[in-house]
């Protein structure tokens, strides 16, 4: 036992290493701008702990061998005027054994997304999205630039485009290009607020090694570019309480190359 908590934090110590240094670039290139004390003290920010279950719809769980699982989340972000930083840590299945076998089994993912403002709502774009399993392991680093157009109707979008490298059991290395987008969409409607929200990845010009076994057979994501992202609906129940229902999608992603969906279900609690 004493073994597998040592290597729980030992996976966890590499994964957010790159978290409290983004951090730290985040603080200090505000910093220079204003001063030391600003840094505490941003234009927005928001944190929650949530509770969720992921349903993988029937023909996902055939076809990719995926099953559904519950998991705590504690999510937060902040804005400053150069800065915006947003981050989540999830706990996958999390009353179940570190070792218990694929899909089941405890797992961590965790990401961090990063955007410094260059010049005339330009950004350069840090993204980093990182998973331990006991069996399998990923950090998928971005690095690129991105565009924050804001609206006084209440949408915002944040188009980018990177570099994508990826660490993970099987590959290590440049491994093509990731562009996307997160789009949001707050409006009121019968006294409550409401929020439409997406993030979507698209990969592309992959190596082929990572796609690719000796025989040139697909493997793993098993295609050149991949499709990753969520759609989902918001309604915040008072301050402290917002329901949401996600509709999460990916192609020749998540390890298979078949096209799978599912249904997220999430109760948030906010500080």
């Amino acid at each position: 036992m004493d073994k597998i908590i040592l290597d729980i934090l030992l996976k966890l110590l590499r994964m957010y290493k790159i978290i409290f240094l983004l951090l730290s670039i985040a603080f200090v290139l505000h910093a220079k701008e204003d001063n030391y004390s600003s840094i505490f003290s941003p234009n927005y920010s928001f944190s929650n702990i949530n509770l969720n279950y992921f349903d993988w719809d029937n023909k996902s769980e055939k076809e990719s061998g995926k099953g559904d699982f519950t998991y705590i989340g504690f999510e937060g972000g902040a804005g400053w005027e150069k800065v915006d930083l947003y981050t989540f840590l999830n706990i996958e299945n999390p009353f179940d054994s570190y070792n218990e076998e694929s899909p089941n089994g405890l797992r961590f993912s965790s990401l961090v997304d990063l955007d410094v403002e260059i010049k005339n709502n330009f950004k350069l774009h840090i993204q980093n999205f990182a998973l331990n399993s006991d069996s399998y392991y990923v950090n998928d680093f971005v690095l690129g630039v991105g565009y924050k157009l804001n609206t006084d109707f209440g949408l915002w979008f944040r188009p980018f485009i990177a570099l994508h490298h990826t660490y993970d059991t099987y590959y290590t290395g440049l491994n093509g290009y990731m562009g996307g987008w997160l789009l949001s969409y707050d409006f009121i409607m019968f006294d409550y607020k409401f929020n439409i929200f997406q993030w979507n990845e698209i990969e592309f010009l992959r190596d082929k090694k990572f796609y690719l076994d000796e025989n040139n057979q697909p493997t793993g994501d098993g295609a050149s570019w991949g499709l990753n992202g969520a759609v989902s609906f918001w309604i915040y129940l008072t301050k402290k309480y917002t329901l949401g229902i996600q509709y999460r999608y990916a192609d020749n992603k998540l390890g298979s190359k078949e096209y799978q969906s599912a249904t997220i279900y999430t109760l948030k609690y906010n500080f």
